[in-house]
């Protein structure tokens, strides 16, 4: 199946404006870091980075990984990366693809967009969406990117959609994918299922039928289209089987209740289940009830049956 990706948006400079360059450099060139000035460009020691802690890309992909480095071995880095300074030198916002490929293709230096940070919230908020809209992260990834921001940084999905500029519907539609059982997400993750395919399975309730389809799906390389059948068929399927439930329990089950209330003189209640499964729920109202209950279940030989 092919992955898809994701659509870019306003990115970073939605929130703080961005000078960009406008020309490569490799070997790193221009201006050299003072030590002190924010809300600037300038070439940063690779060395003294230090990895951001609310990265929300999970997997770094070997192969891209080094598509990156041979560009940069040939065109040197075109976009800056984000850090904000710390005690220790510098803290990393976003760009750690372009770190790790930049340390491989043997930089030293790179260019570095330095802003300052006042807190810990708006780290983790300039991380996740910076990431959001500059990254090629998988659908996974974006969505728990979506919760953190709901959960830490205390954002509505309306401030969400405002902030990345997407519909409101299509961050719902990604924190629904969390609903998925752990092993379809990974599938989701590695490209074997399309958010698509991801949000057919999500609409069935069944645990079983849900990986069953899911199973199928991977096996034959099905279509979304595909899915969404398999998916309709199976509600069909529990409508059909709810609807034969429903007449028995209005028929066969409402004689069995009645029968056993002439029985034990107290109130019966069937309760009908799914695969000829179901409860007898048998009410008393004293300890003393209780006893001429059990007493009398005990000397019955022959319970009327369903037949």
């Amino acid at each position: 199946m092919t992955r898809m990706k994701p659509v870019l948006g306003r990115g970073l400079a939605s929130l703080i404006p961005r000078p960009v360059p406008t020309a490569p450099t490799f070997p790193p060139q221009g201006r050299q870091d003072d030590g002190a000035s924010n809300e600037i460009v300038a070439n940063i020691d690779i060395d003294r980075i230090r990895a951001n802690p609310y990265q929300p890309r999970a997997e770094f992909e070997p192969v891209a990984l080094d598509e990156l480095k041979r560009s940069i071995q040939e065109k040197g880095i075109i976009q800056p990366i984000t850090v904000c300074r710390n005690e220790n030198g510098f803290q990393l916002i976003s760009g750690e693809r372009r770190v790790r490929a930049a340390r491989e293709a043997g930089l030293l230096q790179i260019p570095a967009y330095i802003i300052r940070v006042r807190s810990r919230e708006e780290m983790l908020e300039l991380a996740l969406i910076e990431n959001l809209q500059r990254e090629e992260l998988n659908p996974v990834e974006v969505a728990i990117s979506y919760k953190r921001l709901i959960d830490e940084c205390n954002f509505t999905q309306e401030q969400i959609s405002h902030k990345i500029g997407k519909d409101r519907s299509t961050i719902t539609n990604f924190l629904r994918l969390l609903r998925l059982p752990e092993v379809i997400q990974t599938a989701l993750r590695k490209g074997q299922l399309s958010t698509g395919h991801a949000r057919a399975l999500i609409a069935i309730e069944d645990p079983a039928s849900q990986m069953g389809i899911f199973q199928k799906t991977i096996e034959k390389d099905l279509s979304v289209r595909e899915v969404e059948g398999l998916v309709r068929e199976t509600g069909r399927k529990r409508k059909r089987r709810g609807a034969v439930i429903n007449m028995s329990s209005n028929a066969t089950f409402a004689s069995v209740e009645d029968k056993l209330r002439q029985l034990l003189g107290t109130k019966v209640e069937v309760r009908p289940m799914h695969d000829g499964k179901g409860q007898i729920v048998i009410e008393y109202y004293s300890n003393n009830d209780l006893d001429r209950l059990l007493e009398l279940i005990a000397s019955v030989q022959d319970l009327p049956t369903r037949t």
